[in-house]
């Protein structure tokens, strides 16, 4: 809020939301919103009349994808399904930002279940293309300034993708380090949540709201040995993605970072498949009720995910859970010996696509989702034609904290 009054605050808001959000279409409809978060704001300052005591995110205005339930709201889950099947307690991280002064802004458009039937989202930074997906909404209403933060969840790509596609730091923690409690599952065994801001400073605070283990560096973290998995899976990049992610490579060499090229992933496209499988099985399982007595009402893109998941060798699902750790094991064993802390790896195939029709690939997030490191998007420039282009960066097991301050410093490097 600055120094402004709160309602002024709001009516400044308002203002800014009526001229962006009918363009992009990130949020879900709702009446008397600015009336709601009036309200809303005035019982805060009366709880908190001191500015000294007040907590860390004091009025600060969030998105909340919709696959979040959150008290007061319903949750579609960009599906046709009724919200009253949906329905359930409150999300552990929205009750959470909410009791460190965080409002709720409305609730962000999601694609269908989290998958990839798209909604109605557009790119802030150009119309016509698409902000990516699932978490379409919650990139783009950072992206359009209407929120500084939003909550999102990644099961293959959907938080760094869609944040390299709207220029926004996309945050997908370790492996359940932040509670999926209260959020309508698509793959249990991959679902992240995570979030999308407007800057470092906000990403950490927020982290360390929402890790109920978030431990607060000691000393500075010396800065950070980058590896570079060479190997199938890169090359799955366009070539405009390439030659600028090898831009940016040579851009932190330059700036004094070590840089290490490393074969890795030799047997990527297996790991692909058995991370799609796990996925389709586990959507299967989820949407067991639903499925059967409104299957009629899903897009066709989430009813292929569910037959195939119907259909699949149960044996061959209880190989692809354990592919989870042994490429954990792989990749950790790999940054012990050859010296690495993080691994940079480009955040899509390229450039968010034109049309709404598709979200983009997500495979270049793929194995870091996989084996369950924490990784980040970073904001690192535009296209030729204006688009935004990130940087993915991803940590070892539980090394969150310093991922985020070795993210801030690399994004003031670049």
């Amino acid at each position: 809020m600055g120094n402004c009054s709160f309602s002024d605050f709001i009516d400044e808001l308002e203002k800014h939301f009526n001229q962006v959000e009918p363009q992009i279409m990130a949020f879900l409809p709702e009446e008397a919103r600015f009336e709601r978060l009036r309200s809303e704001g005035e019982s805060l300052l009366k709880r908190y009349p001191n500015p000294e005591m007040r907590p860390p995110l004091f009025g600060m205005m969030i998105g909340v994808k919709d696959i979040f339930h959150v008290d007061g709201f319903k949750t579609r889950a960009g599906s046709q399904v009724p919200p009253e099947r949906l329905a359930g307690p409150e999300a552990e991280c929205v009750s959470a930002l909410k009791k460190a002064g965080a409002l709720t802004f409305g609730k962000t458009v999601t694609t269908e279940f989290a998958y990839f039937a798209p909604g109605p989202t557009r790119n802030p930074h150009n119309l016509a293309y698409t902000p990516g997906g699932s978490s379409s909404g919650s990139a783009a209403a950072v992206s359009a300034g209407i929120v500084p933060l939003a909550l999102g969840t990644q099961t293959i790509g959907s938080i760094i993708r869609p944040a390299s596609f709207c220029g926004v730091i996309g945050f997908k923690p370790t492996y359940e380090r932040i509670s999926r409690s209260g959020v309508i599952p698509l793959s249990p065994s991959m679902d992240h949540v995570g979030f999308f801001s407007v800057d470092f400073e906000m990403a950490r605070k927020t982290a360390a709201i929402l890790f109920k283990d978030w431990l607060n560096p000691e000393k500075s973290v010396e800065k950070p040995r980058l590896g570079v998995p060479d190997g199938p899976y890169l090359q799955k990049a366009g070539s405009e993605m390439l030659d600028h992610f090898e831009n940016v490579c040579e851009h932190l060499e330059q700036a004094g970072y070590y840089l290490k090229r490393i074969p890795v992933m030799a047997d990527f496209d297996e790991i692909a498949s058995l991370h799609n499988l796990i996925v389709a099985v586990e959507a299967a399982q989820t949407h067991e009720i639903w499925y059967s007595e409104f299957g009629d009402t899903y897009h066709p893109k989430t009813v292929e995910l569910i037959e195939r998941g119907r259909k699949a060798d149960p044996d061959v699902y209880q190989k692809a859970l354990k592919s989870r750790k042994k490429l954990r094991d792989e990749l950790t064993h790999l940054m012990r010996t050859e010296g690495i802390d993080l691994w940079l790896s480009p955040p899509a195939l390229g450039p968010a696509p034109f049309d709404l029709d598709s979200t983009g690939d997500p495979i270049m997030n793929l194995p870091w989702t996989h084996c369950g490191f924490p990784t980040l998007n970073i904001p690192a420039g535009t296209n030729k034609a204006g688009l935004p282009m990130g940087l993915q960066v991803t940590a070892g097991w539980g090394k969150d904290e310093a991922l985020l301050i070795w993210g801030k410093d690399m994004q003031e490097t670049l």
